[in-house]
């Protein structure tokens, strides 16, 4: 009998990513045009260093964990190992990036004399960060590496994708919470007035909640999951062999 052929990426698929990556680059580029047109540019050590949180947390917790949880649904053929090692190094990377951001906006509120952690934004985003840290070694820990049985596995599994996708819609709503914050403290005398910067703010809140609809669409299809190619199965039934020592020899005695 001859292999299954592999399986093809749904057109409807490959256009939302396609638009997900378009919008995710306009995420990051309205991000930089506000930051360099109003608010003096990005430089660390310097009264400028600030700036490099909102940057940083875009870049990391919006669109480097949106592609990391796109993986699965664009790599359809890859072997299972690759795109998992690819899938936590997207997260570790948005995790680095978020972790530089939120050093720079500490250390700027202490050079500025002013205090930590008593907004709303604030209280979300450490929460955001500290939870996708733990899902991230988690998810290492049970699927990455070699360790964790095949059914702890299947009971940790509806966990791991609920925890990414709330924590992907946190990230975004802590952003925008963050925009709001910001053009407050800034501009709140003329934001009504609708000033440029305001309504350029106002667009990359909107550029993220639409980036934040399309990739939760995509996620959410539960057709377009990635198919379990035939291999897969395979070692999966080793894996659990090996581990719970239910192979059919040992049941048939």
């Amino acid at each position: 009998m001859e292999p299954a052929p592999p399986p093809h990426s749904p057109w409807g698929l490959s256009a939302l990513v396609a638009a997900s990556q378009v919008l995710g680059l306009s995420l990051l580029a309205t991000t930089g045009a506000w930051l360099g047109r109003y608010r003096g540019g990005v430089a660390w050590h310097s009264p400028l260093q600030f700036n490099a949180h909102p940057l940083c947390m875009v870049l990391g917790m919006v669109f480097l964990q949106a592609d990391a949880l796109l993986v699965y649904r664009v790599l359809r053929r890859e072997a299972k190992r690759s795109t998992k090692a690819l899938h936590a190094l997207l997260h570790g990377l948005a995790l680095l990036f978020a972790l530089v951001g939120i050093v720079a906006v500490f250390e700027s509120h202490r050079a500025k004399g002013i205090p930590d952690m008593y907004s709303l934004h604030s209280w979300c985003g450490m929460a955001a960060f500290l939870l996708y840290l733990l899902q991230w070694l988690l998810g290492c820990g049970f699927f990455l590496f070699p360790g964790a049985s095949f059914s702890l596995r299947g009971r940790y599994k509806p966990l791991h994708i609920f925890f990414g996708i709330a924590l992907f819609a946190l990230s975004i709503g802590t952003c925008l919470l963050g925009i709001t914050e910001m053009l407050l403290f800034n501009i709140s005398d003329s934001y009504s007035s609708f000033v440029p910067e305001g309504v350029l703010a106002n667009t990359l809140g909107v550029l993220l909640v639409a980036f934040g609809l399309v990739v939760g669409y995509v996620l959410t299809r539960d057709d377009w999951k990635r198919p379990q190619l035939a291999e897969e199965m395979a070692l999966s039934m080793d894996f659990k062999t090996l581990t719970e020592g239910d192979s059919p020899l040992s049941s048939s005695h």
